[in-house]
């Protein structure tokens, strides 16, 4: 995605100040049948630009290939287009020295309102059929806080997203409606992999909707 040269410079303004690095653009094609919103780059990302090519990654491009999607035919972004990160001293078990690293983090709500522009303008251009929210993050972002991926995985929602108002200071709902299904995110299969089960019927569940779609 290419975005207007405005745009960056309004999310990087409002982004000064947060523990952010780098700025991964949203990848894929316009007016495509699904549009895959995640929580943010990681380290990966950050090097390579392309959304999702970490361990997450793998995990998600499995799942899309099960329902016949590759990245050539879906479009790929997240709530947040920079690396949250946070600063930890540590003793290094091997040096036995102290050491200060950079980890990833999950984006707070400032940040993730800091880049609301950039996803308005994603939906705005790309208008996909459906979008499919991978995580938390990305599932409030659009339909609110109240919203839990562990109670509405899988569900189908029909409505309004929600879009940064014009004072861009909040968010209120859109005037167009979305189709959108609650996703987890492709990384929690590492830590309960007792999802595995869920995760592969919410996409069966979203394979048979785009299906349904493109009839």
């Amino acid at each position: 995605m290419d975005y207007p040269t405005g745009l960056v410079d309004l999310v990087a303004e409002r982004s000064k100040g947060f523990q952010l690095e780098g700025f991964i653009a949203g990848q894929g094609p316009i007016h495509p049948k699904l549009m895959l919103v995640g929580e943010a780059p990681g380290r990966k990302e950050v090097e390579n630009h392309i959304p999702f090519s970490g361990a997450a990654g793998k995990e998600l491009i499995q799942a899309m290939e099960s329902i016949g999607l590759t990245r050539e035919n879906t479009y790929i972004t997240s709530a947040v287009r920079s690396r949250p990160y946070k600063v930890l001293e540590r003793l290094n078990k091997r040096t036995q020295k102290n050491e200060r690293v950079y980890p990833n983090r999950t984006p707070n709500k400032k940040e993730i309102l800091a880049h609301a522009p950039l996803l308005d303008y994603e939906l705005s251009q790309v208008q996909p059929t459906i979008v499919a929210t991978l995580g938390n993050i990305g599932l409030q972002r659009l339909l609110g806080p109240k919203w839990q991926i562990s109670e509405s995985h899988g569900t189908v929602y029909h409505g309004p997203v929600l879009e940064l108002s014009k004072a861009q200071d909040r968010y209120q709902p859109s005037e167009k409606e979305y189709t959108v299904v609650p996703l987890f995110h492709p990384a929690a299969i590492f830590y309960n992999r007792s999802l595995s089960e869920k995760i592969t019927k919410d996409w069966i569940t979203l394979g048979k909707l785009l299906e349904k779609e493109a009839k």
